[in-house]
């Protein structure tokens, strides 16, 4: 029997007052769907989440949520009003006895529920969000960039979690990594329109080209069919314009119809400028340490960065990647040891805070400001690698629109943040590019094209980044940091993973160790398995005797003879419960066989 979805929408169109954001938009969700919702920053992703959660009235359509399903929306921005510690807003509405969840939760996460709200960082805020909707648990999780301000060990933490619940969720994330391992649908928001496919994000970049090129084809055989009715119209009309005035008219529609064509947004138009070359040796660090409040930071650590390195630091919150990037770079001086500058340096910073951003500013003053003295400048335009450019121009090139040049800075999402930090680095000469978590509130398509901007510069690179699959893509030297140690690895993520002799090292967190021997005979690490696969075959033997318990006890329930004549609804619901779990063993059975046979493999 074909279960009813959870969520549909039937004709939503939303405009706030504006352009329409969606128009005649319609969707489902299913029970058991792990969905990827993708699309370019500004495109309508979160407002379609809480359109789905209900939190945002639609102009026209309907919501329709099936009788007693419970969605979660993770608010980017929770309002802790009144609530004096993290733990308090995590536990309201929520029933004592599930406390336990939460604390699982808030441990996987690194969450201190002691922490009060007053100081707490919008991270903390963000991780609480996350902690109270996963302890919930609601059949429908709608998760907006849940891996923004986590370290990889959380990372992993809530992979492992998703991976193994029952509840349908909707992720948007620009962590490809993540994506890949727990979607098995994509949602792609596209110029107002959603489409859906049914497979996880890693078919997504070549669905999304396709579509594209099947447009671009489309709108070729469209201007060749104008350009030939045009020709005719100008050679022909005049001798038989009564018998053709409906060619004309043809004409006409034909070239509405290409007016109305909705080209696609473009790529930043972002491109680093290489100033003067730097000296060979670009950063010698001698046997430094840091110690802070009696926490060491880093202790006797040595490094040689040469020109053209591209330097990536890992590690877990708090583990002092910031302030070593500080130390190498001059700004934060070592307790002991000597840190060695290159000659003719000229440093461009990306920080994670966007200190570089006054929120008050609006963009134009922010873009034509003095990068030493802090003075706002007065002209139209901004130098931009040496050549003169208006600053909407440039703003433009950074998908921006001419509206937004004298709104402030504090009116912009995370990811156009991000442009406009990135569009004043950009504008100016430099040999040495320091980029602390660069890649948080960033879409995918200018993920892609800054991976390659960094791949091309003529310069050396220090990158912090929580992002496996970015680390992989441009690092080319890996510095891990824990417990006060920082040790030195060729290559990216995959790389330090497989030189540190145990891939569960820094990416495993305890209470997942702990939870998975728990649940599955110990012994040594499968070979030829990834870290998400190692875990899932560890766990498997364990949901496979929970769903044969549970198979036995509906098959007892359902063996009652008068149970359908007494209770035809228990008898409906019992029925559709024992073939959900059927299935789910089945389709468990046969991944721990897979898993099984490529681990042997």
């Amino acid at each position: 029997m074909a279960r009813a979805p959870l969520l549909q929408l039937s004709d939503i169109s939303l405009t706030f007052g504006g352009d329409p954001v969606f128009s005649d938009l319609s969707l489902v969700v299913q029970p058991g769907d792990r969905v990827a919702l993708v699309g370019r920053n500004g495109s309508g992703k979160s407002t379609l989440m809480k359109v789905m959660g209900g939190l945002v009235e639609v102009d026209t359509g309907a919501r329709v949520l099936a009788p007693g399903t419970v969605t979660g929306y993770m608010q980017q921005d929770p309002d802790l009003t009144g609530f004096a510690t993290l733990g308090d807003y995590a536990l309201s509405e929520m029933d004592p006895s599930e406390q336990y969840r939460l604390e699982s939760a808030a441990e996987g996460l690194k969450l201190n529920l002691e922490a009060p709200v007053t100081t707490a960082s919008g991270g903390e805020r963000r991780r609480a969000a996350l902690a109270k909707l996963l302890a919930e648990a609601p059949e429908l999780m709608l998760l907006d960039e849940p891996t923004n301000h986590l370290d990889i060990e959380a990372i992993a933490w809530l992979e492992a979690e998703l991976s193994h619940t029952r509840a349908a969720y909707i992720l948007i994330s620009h962590d490809r990594a993540f994506l890949r391992a727990l979607t098995r649908a994509t949602l792609w928001i596209d110029r107002g329109a959603v489409r859906r496919q049914e497979k996880g994000f890693e078919a997504f970049e070549a669905w999304r080209d396709k579509i594209w090129e099947e447009e671009d084809q489309a709108r070729h055989k469209l201007n060749r069919k104008i350009k030939a009715e045009a020709r005719w119209a100008v050679e022909g009309i005049s001798a038989r314009r009564k018998r053709n005035m409906g060619r004309v008219r043809a004409l006409g529609e034909l070239r509405a119809e290409r007016a109305s064509q909705i080209t696609r947004t473009g790529t930043a138009a972002m491109a680093f400028e290489g100033g003067p070359k730097s000296g060979k040796q670009v950063i010698v660090a001698d046997d430094i340490s840091k110690t802070f409040d009696d926490t060491t930071i880093v202790q006797n650590f040595s490094l040689k960065v040469a020109r053209g390195d591209r330097v990536a630091f890992v590690g877990p919150n708090g583990a002092g990647k910031t302030t070593l990037l500080n130390m190498l770079i001059g700004q934060t001086p070592p307790d002991t040891g000597q840190v060695t500058l290159g000659t003719n340096l000229i440093p461009a910073i990306f920080d994670q805070n966007r200190a570089a951003l006054n929120p008050d500013d609006t963009l134009w003053a922010s873009l034509t400001e003095d990068p030493a003295t802090r003075v706002k400048g007065q002209s139209d335009y901004i130098m931009v690698r040496g050549t003169p450019k208006h600053v909407v121009g440039y703003l433009k090139d950074f998908l921006f629109d001419e509206r937004q040049a004298r709104a402030p800075v504090r009116s912009l999402s995370g990811g156009e943040k991000a442009r406009l930090l990135l569009a004043r680095i950009m504008a100016r000469e430099s040999n040495l590019l320091i980029l602390d978590e660069p890649t948080n509130d960033l879409d995918i398509e200018t993920l892609d094209l800054l991976q390659e901007l960094i791949g091309d510069y003529d310069g050396t690179v220090l990158l912090v980044s929580h992002d496996r699959d970015f680390l992989d893509r441009v690092a080319t030297t890996t510095v891990a940091l824990k417990d006060g140690r920082a040790t030195v690895y060729a290559g990216g993520w995959s790389d330090y993973q497989a030189q540190q002799g145990q891939s569960d090292a820094i990416a495993e967190p305890a209470q997942i160790k702990a939870k998975l021997e728990t649940s599955a005979p110990r012994g040594k690490p499968k070979a030829g398995l990834s870290f998400t696969e190692e875990h899932r075959l560890k766990a498997l033997p364990g949901e496979i005797e929970r769903l044969e318990a549970e198979i036995a006890k509906l098959t007892e329930f359902l063996s009652d003879p008068d149970l359908f004549s007494q209770s035809p609804a228990k008898f409906e619901k019992a029925s559709a419960a024992l073939v959900e779990r059927q299935s789910a063993l089945s389709a468990a059975e046969e991944e721990w066989l897979t898993l099984e046979e490529k681990a042997e493999a």
